[in-house]
């Protein structure tokens, strides 16, 4: 470890340290013969701005507080939240990982190829024992580097100037020696066959004979192309009729080589490295026993490649910002140690471009592993005094470098560990007692064993590359995002950035990521979206006043402007609900299935808000409030409903959800329905406040153009794991309510647990109605709103009133009006109106046929006011005018009743009546309300049909009728609603809001 520093040396020297790997192990010198130093030039070029612009933005955000240990993970989980953090900090991890199986790698092609080549295991099969060698000198060189920095990470850090003092050795020696040629290059030559490059490690002399006193000799060379060296021997017949030629492998800087080398030189693999100038005779047939003398490109070469190869040299950056726990100022070192640290690098990256370009022959920068020049490293014949510098420099370099991975590694997955944000990775927080993660460095040691087994460096190096860039794309995107949104805390010490130069080295970043690998690239988004997702879902909730949140905020504040800058169109309308809960007197919800029947009816689609009122004063109940609005959101999540929840205090229940009602939502983001559970007690109940307060919410959502739903017996609804296999969702279509009913059912379908549910659709018609034209036109309708239903029409007829219908009606009036001149109390009332609908209920059951008791009434015309029940006959298109006319007038049904039928039995009943004698005082008969007569009709000959088709059906939709104006016929209209739904399990009563709601338009 660097010594702790207040400068910006303690930066700027862990920065330099990776810079000698893509001058040796890296290829900078092939990157350049390959690409030419045009296309070298813009790969450096690309790399270098693309670190730049990353460096500016990570000194905005490491000079924006103090950064503890963690470095660019730290700083992205805390500018774009626990997901991002999360996500990129595992990129980082794995980058940072395969980078120690990468600088394995190269220590061990080094030590293979130039220290020790013959120690290899496996000499059969060059390609394959090459791999092999590597595969098994990686992992023993990986389980050493493992156990020093398991035994003290100390002993690395000590070594850390070391390995920096080869680093910079090494690069004073390539300056050396490229000084040098200027006053006299260096005596490596090639051999060329026409114009092919030869491996010349067997051979001395470049030529296919050499006269020794006056006699000619066959050299080591003719053996290789001949199957004897006899000078009459049979040879290949290349090398027959082509010429030898050697030339210097680095002419030097002032030769004019450079003009050879601007252009790129791309090819497949096993294609023969050539001098294009020098002349050559061409062969039909190829030996293959004599093609191996030849150098050749071992794997095939452009442009996009050589990015994805190259890019790893430039990612250092991040070294100074990891220790930043160890600097006395990092908030002034950080940014001063890092961009010179990149500028420093990127003069010596393009300085060596031009320089190698300049220097060394094309056909000896093509060539990988130096073959050409006695197996020596292309960068080692150039340098100064001796190659040795170079390979001893680079060995030790990577070296270093891969210890220091394997000792960075673990810490970061031990920081990400310890946050707690990815529940699986706890057990990696735990290590030593001195607090080395020891368990974080066995999963490090793993993962990094991948990279070995792949062998090749080549391959290794895109896929590092991969993840390093999505962790600088994330690092400029939280600068642009901290930025753009100008939170209060957005302080940065560091002046010099910018929102746009963050976006363009995130664009950067994007396109270099396609660029060297776009399979890498998609690989590693879907990496890093899945553990994004994970953690959304599964992580722990961290607030960090992280910058997404606050562009959240920006983003939902904007969308809800513009919503509620232009009204909302019919084809966009989805019922925007608020969902009225009851809470217990444990504060528990009192029906969690209402919740259930939330999340099915919209999927998570759209706005929920889940409320509910306590009784009292904000200051008494405040806490209760809170726990209340916390159980909400644990029976929201267990039911998977998305949404809001909120509790208020108010006096009164009737006050509270009337203001619920009127100002839940903000802006355009409003509700538009109202789900509640029918008041099942509202007849036990001592006092009438059930009642009122149902019949007040029912007023109100009329009122304020809210569609209402009423859930009867909710508690039997379906769960969200049950499956109904069969049964349909019947629709009573009585009036047009904006086409509500029919959206509801659709929306349900849409849901796992009533998708195999069919749907039924049901229209009430008169007998006189042309019935079959009347469920055409309907069918037609349902066509073209793209629904599929089954359509049946019922026809009731109008003159089959029962007398007991009309009995029970009266009674009740009768008796409302004799308890109020009695003034007897509430409860009183109360106990006795429910006396009389008990005894008349049980009277409708005990029942066979309903107009046993009336005698028929001849009723040859149906004038304006005569008993009916009708529905027009014209229904559907009513409904499909409307939906170009939301303004229209919905259709009704009503029932009347003829003066003499009401006379008639007013008499019977005054002659039954007894209860007058009693109280001594003469019934207001006059004064009777005949709409609930009629009201009570219709709903038991309503009732009777819908029981008759729909009591096996798994839902039952009605249209649910309008209140009362005043208080006085609250009774009556509650116990129409029960006798309206008597005898059916799962009933929702709709009621529209006044709009249409769905179109046959597209």
């Amino acid at each position: 470890m660097v010594p702790q520093m207040g400068t910006f040396i303690g930066v700027y020297l862990p920065c330099m340290q990776n810079i000698l790997g893509v001058i040796l192990f890296l290829r900078l010198t092939w990157i350049v013969g390959t690409a030419g130093i045009l296309g070298s030039f813009a790969i450096v070029s690309m790399c270098c701005i693309c670190t730049l612009l990353t460096a500016i933005s990570m000194s905005a955000i490491a000079t924006n507080g103090v950064v503890p240990a963690g470095g660019a993970y730290y700083m992205i989980s805390r500018s774009l939240g626990p997901e991002f953090g999360g996500a990129v900090g595992l990129c980082f991890y794995l980058g940072t990982t395969f980078a120690g199986s990468m600088y394995i790698l190269g220590t061990i092609e080094i030590l293979l190829t130039y220290i020790v080549p013959t120690a290899t295991v496996f000499k059969e099969g060059e390609d394959a024992a090459m791999l092999n060698n590597m595969r098994v000198y990686g992992t023993c060189c990986l389980v050493l580097m493992a156990l020093v920095v398991f035994v003290g990470v100390k002993y690395v850090n000590k070594l850390a100037l070391v390995f920096l003092a080869c680093v910079i050795l090494s690069i004073m020696a390539t300056y050396a020696g490229v000084i040098k040629t200027v006053i006299a290059p260096p005596e490596f030559s090639v051999c060329l066959l026409g114009n092919r490059s030869l491996r010349n490690e067997k051979f001395e002399t470049c030529a296919k004979t050499e006269v020794v006193k006056n006699k000619t000799f066959t050299t080591d060379l003719w053996p290789l192309f001949c199957n004897s060296k006899q000078p009459n021997a049979t040879c290949d017949e290349y090398f027959d009729l082509n010429n030898l030629t050697e030339i210097q492998a680095i002419p030097g800087l002032l030769s004019g080589v450079i003009k050879d080398n601007l252009w790129g030189n791309y090819g497949p693999a096993g294609m023969w490295i050539e001098k294009k100038s020098q002349p050559s005779v061409p062969v039909q047939e190829i030996s293959t026993d004599t093609n191996k003398e030849y150098v050749f490109n071992d794997i095939t070469t452009y442009f996009t490649l050589l990015v994805g190869i190259y890019f790893p040299s430039v990612t250092g950056i991040m070294a100074g910002s990891n220790r930043s726990g160890d600097l006395r100022d990092a908030q002034r070192s950080i940014p001063i140690g890092t961009i010179m640290a990149i500028l420093t690098t990127s003069f010596i990256y393009i300085s060596c471009v031009v320089l190698f370009g300049a220097c060394i022959e094309g056909v000896v920068l093509r060539d990988k592993f130096g073959y050409s020049v006695k197996k020596n490293p292309v960068i080692g014949i150039l340098a100064w005094p001796s190659p040795w510098v170079i390979v001893i420099g680079s060995f030790f370099s990577c070296c270093g470098a891969g210890l220091q991975s394997l000792t960075g590694a673990p810490r970061l997955l031990q920081a990400i560990a310890r946050d707690g944000i990815i529940p699986f990775l706890q057990v990696f927080g735990h290590g030593k007692a001195n607090g080395e993660p020891t368990w974080a460095l066995l999963l490090t040691v793993g993962i990094c064993e991948i990279g070995i087994l792949i062998a090749s460096l080549d391959a290794v190096a895109p896929i590092l590359s991969m993840f390093f860039l999505m962790c600088y794309l994330f690092v400029n995107l939280a600068c642009a995002v901290q930025t753009l949104l100008r939170t209060p805390n957005w302080r940065p010490r560091f002046k010099f950035y910018h929102w746009t130069l963050s976006f363009l080295g995130m664009s950067l970043c994007l396109s270099l990521m396609f660029v060297s690998s776009w399979y890498y690239a998609l690989v590693a988004m879907v990496i890093a979206g899945c553990i994004y997702k994970y953690i959304e879902y599964r992580g722990a909730v961290k607030e960090w006043g992280d910058g997404i949140r606050g562009l959240s905020l920006n983003a939902a504040r904007y969308a809800l402007i513009r919503l509620e800058e232009a009204p909302l169109h019919t084809k966009n309308w989805r019922p925007q609900l608020l969902v009225l809960c009851k809470l217990d007197s444990d504060l528990a919800v009192k029906h969690p299935r209402l919740l259930s029947f939330t999340t099915q009816l919209k999927a998570g689609k759209g706005l929920t808000i889940v409320c509910s009122v306590l009784e009292g004063t904000y200051m008494t109940r405040g806490n209760n409030a809170k726990t209340g609005e916390q159980n909400l959101k644990a029976a929201m999540a267990a039911e998977r409903t998305k949404g809001f929840s909120h509790v208020v205090v108010s006096s009164n229940l009737r006050d509270g959800f009337s203001l619920l009602i009127q100002s839940a939502g903000l802006g355009g983001m409003k509700h538009n329905a109202v789900l509640m559970a029918w008041p099942v007690g509202w007849k036990q109940a001592r006092d009438c406040s059930a009642r009122r307060n149902f019949i007040e919410t029912v007023r109100e959502t009329t009122a304020a153009h809210q569609a209402l739903l009423v859930a009867k017996n909710i508690d039997h609804f379906p769960g969200n794991q049950e499956r109904l296999k069969q049964g349909t969702i019947d629709v009573w279509w009585i009036v047009h309510d904006g086409g509500l009913l029919m959206l509801l059912p659709f929306l349900l379908s849409q849901h796992k647990v009533w998708r195999k549910c069919k749907m039924r659709i049901f229209t009430v018609a008169q007998m006189d109605d042309n019935s079959i034209q009347m469920k055409k036109d309907l069918q037609m309708f349902l066509y073209h709103l793209r629904l599929d239903a089954v359509v049946e029409v019922v026809e009731m007829h109008d003159s089959d009133i029962s007398a007991f219908t009309y009995e029970k009606t009266l009674v009740m009036e009768q008796r409302s009006q004799m308890l109020k001149q009695m003034q007897l109390s509430r409860t009183e009332r109360e106990r006795e109106i429910q006396s009389i609908t008990d005894v008349s209920r049980g009277s409708i059951k005990r029942k066979k046929s309903p107009g046993a008791d009336a005698p028929p009434l001849d009723t040859p015309s149906i004038p304006e006011d005569e008993a009916q029940l009708i529905h027009d006959r014209n229904t559907a298109s009513h409904s499909a005018t409307n939906d170009k006319a939301p303004g229209a007038t919905p259709d009704r049904v009503h029932m009347t009743w003829t003066k003499d039928k009401l006379v008639n039995e007013r008499n019977r009943l005054r002659e039954s009546m007894a209860v007058k004698d009693m109280f001594n005082m003469k019934p207001e008969w006059e004064h009777l309300n005949q709409s609930n007569v009629r009201r009570m009709h219709t709903a038991v000959k309503l009732n009777e049909v819908v029981v008759k088709k729909s009591q096996n059906s798994q839902l039952v939709l009605l249209n649910m009728p309008g209140p009362p104006k005043n208080m006085k016929g609250d009774e009556n209209y509650m116990e129409f609603l029960e006798v309206l739904m008597e005898g059916l399990d799962r009933v929702l009563l709709v009621r529209g809001g006044g709009r249409e709601v769905i179109t046959i338009y597209s």
